[in-house]
């Protein structure tokens, strides 16, 4: 799918693939095939909501992988920083406590890949 590739994430919920090929075509094929490919919203605006709402409900998995796909398509660190703060006043500090604690990870573990290729 070009969302998932434009994204970088061409290999997501693979296991969900190999455990049960439908499974994974209802949910990935159907959430990045048509939810993401719906028009009026760009795929920026859609992963800013994404992020906000993995935020909001505390969703470790899905926040990690969206701040790399975000970062992927060009939204800043700026951006995803005032993302946390500003869904962290609404959702509540501990939301912003563990979205920071996700985003670090993202951010070292692409520090590490950095060092390698350097």
């Amino acid at each position: 799918m070009e969302i998932l590739k434009q994204m970088g994430r061409e290999n997501t919920m693979m296991d969900q693939k190999v455990l049960y090929p439908d499974l994974y075509d209802l949910s990935v094929g159907y959430l990045f095939g048509e939810i993401w490919s719906r028009p009026h919203l760009s795929i920026r605006e859609r992963e800013l909501i994404t992020m906000a709402a993995n935020i909001a409900l505390a969703r470790p998995h899905g926040t990690h992988s969206h701040y790399r796909s975000a970062k992927r398509i060009g939204i800043t660190h700026e951006e995803i920083m005032e993302l946390i703060i500003h869904v962290g006043h609404y959702a509540g500090w501990p939301a912003i406590a563990h979205a920071v604690v996700q985003y670090e990870e993202v951010l070292k573990e692409d520090a590490g890949k950095e060092k390698k290729g350097a």
